[in-house]
């Protein structure tokens, strides 16, 4: 298995701007640490964004990992980012274009397939193949998501509300809260409290009955979280991935042209405008706390760099048990942060082909093999997976999403040549409770390949070269807590005023000016922005300027 490094990108020697003071310091250069560093330079700030690797993006990344291919080596597809920040950051104006793909397959073991694709009616047309009755509730079963995603999409850009507060701006917002309850009807609302404590399983049962119709519905639940489809928790994990968009299309993905790293360079060229700097290759040690107060980082080199206000793009454990010196904190918030759930369950593999594999159980030019494509044919058998996680092993028959950018971005790798990209269900953080070695992740690559040449024979005579990507892999490198690819289980009990902390989901922190905007913090994980944005609107609030570069969160639809 071949494995080469990275394009490194010119690291600027730390000591070079040691003595230089900002308004805001980002520790992170991931999407959401760029977010909120955009907004902010647009507001006036003098702001600086600082990253341990060579190169930006955090999990929205493109690397070339083998001469002449692109990956997207961490994150893979795009919808949950959300517009009002493309045009806000004028990420088009950056060169951000997002590709919608269409529909996807779930293979059988029998040897057939469900397709599903863009339009709803084509998906009921291919439902009655399996069950006719399922295309019937499938009318039922969209309204009803759709529904939940148009209650949830408008907290998305807005501070939760402390329930223990009675701060006027946080009695003001569960009063706006509780209207959106109440204005659904009584039945709206029991399936509502019912939709987001459900399983997937329990919640599928209600409108189908074929086996392949309910798995390939219930994939959006489990990606990246450490549960089953039978867990409690995982309809709204479903919910979460089912809220984004693409031009307009609630529920549709697509892939970002040139690869995920393309958000994040875009977001670098919107800053790089506004005035703001990136420095590569700098890791911080330590956030300098004085009488209470963040007043910027120590550097791994021991030079510090001053900052009137600190924000980190890191999950909030590896931020204030790594990186906070434990005194400076109260011991509730410590105790809190430790308990925070950060399980890794994912895994990756990035493979470069020499060519396009065969799907036998498509037809010829089928478009669903432009979509994700999946091999797990029934909830029962995605448990099962889940079960493995539970006894600290990989998946011995796991789950994948698995796509090929390249049949719509030819961009990403020479000619006639393809890209795919293998996100899989479960990967612990730990084996048998011991640490990765090199063999288990070999081990749990071929586990995925011989998954795929089952479907595809002869897909393994294409492979030029694999990267394979464990939850060891995801925390040394891109520094995610365990792998997980969220910042934190999307849990309800990790939801809106409880994320991160309760007490502290307005991106504040114990210490004055140490502010966090991650994917740990409401609304949660995935490349959508959400979090970077709304802790930069906080930062603003507190600092008395305007956002005037900010859409307005109440007009989010």
């Amino acid at each position: 298995m071949i494995r080469h490094g990275a394009n490194a990108a010119a690291a600027v020697p730390p000591h070079r701007f040691a003595r230089m003071s900002y308004d805001a310091l980002i520790i992170g250069a991931g999407h959401n640490g760029l977010v909120a560093a955009c907004y902010l330079a647009r507001a006036g700030l003098k702001v600086c964004v600082v990253e341990k690797n060579n190169w930006i993006g955090g999990a929205a990344v493109s690397r070339e990992l083998y001469p002449g291919f692109t990956y997207s080596n961490c994150s893979y597809v795009s919808s949950l980012f959300r517009p009002e920040i493309m045009r806000d950051l004028e990420l088009s104006k950056h060169g951000l274009q997002i590709l919608p793909y269409e529909g996807g397959a779930m293979f059988t073991e029998s040897g057939g397939y469900l397709g599903m694709f863009r339009d709803h009616d084509a998906n009921r047309r291919e439902m009655a193949r399996h069950s006719k009755r399922d295309a019937e509730a499938y009318d039922r079963y969209a309204r009803d998501i759709l529904r939940h995603c148009r209650f949830i999409r408008p907290l998305l850009m807005r501070r939760p509300p402390d329930p223990a507060s009675f701060r006027p701006r946080d009695l003001a917002e569960l009063a706006w809260l509780g209207k959106q309850m109440f204005d659904l009807s009584e039945m709206a609302m029991y399936d509502m409290i019912r939709f987001w404590t459900m399983s997937i399983a329990d919640y599928l049962d209600e409108y189908f009955e074929n086996p392949v119709v309910k798995a390939y519905q219930a994939v959006g639940s489990i990606i990246g979280t450490a549960l089953g489809p039978m867990s409690p928790g995982t309809a709204y994990v479903l919910l979460h991935h089912a809220m984004g968009d693409v031009d307009g299309n609630v529920g549709a993905w697509g892939y970002a042209r040139g690869g995920m790293g393309s958000i994040t360079k875009a977001l670098a060229a919107s800053l790089r405008a506004a005035g703001g700097q990136i420095r590569a290759g700098v890791a911080v040690e330590q956030v300098l706390v004085r009488n209470g107060r963040a007043v910027g980082v120590a550097l791994a080199n021991g030079d510090e760099i001053r900052a009137s206000r600190v924000v980190s793009n890191m999950d909030v454990r590896r931020t204030f048990l790594r990186h906070v010196a434990e005194k400076e904190l109260p011991g509730d918030f410590v105790k809190r942060v430790k308990a925070f759930k950060t399980r890794g369950s994912s895994g990756k593999l990035n493979i470069a082909l020499d060519g396009l594999p065969r799907f036998t159980a498509l037809p010829e030019g089928a478009p669903n093999v432009k979509g994700d494509m999946h091999f797990t044919d029934s909830i029962e058998k995605m448990e099962a997976a889940y079960d493995d996680w539970k006894d600290g092993r990989f998946s011995r028959e796991p789950f994948q999403d698995v796509m090929i950018p390249t049949l719509i971005d030819p961009t990403m790798t020479p000619p006639g040549k393809h890209f795919m990209s293998c996100f899989v269900q479960y990967a612990p953080p730990k084996i048998e409770g011991r640490d990765w070695t090199d063999a288990d992740r070999d081990a749990f690559g071929r586990a995925c390949l011989d998954q795929i040449e089952r479907a595809a024979p002869g897909f393994k005579n294409l492979v030029l070269h694999v990267e394979v990507r464990t939850p060891r892999e995801l925390e040394a490198e891109v520094g995610l807590t365990e792998g997980n690819i969220f910042q934190g289980e999307l849990t309800f009990d990790q939801l809106l005023f409880n994320r991160p902390v309760p007490g502290y989901a307005d991106y504040r922190s114990p210490v004055r000016d140490l502010w966090i905007c991650g994917s740990s913090t409401h609304p949660g994980g995935g490349v959508m922005g959400a979090p970077g944005r709304n802790a930069a609107a906080e930062i603003l609030r507190d600092m008395k300027l305007p956002a005037k570069d900010m859409s307005d969160a109440y007009a989010v639809l």
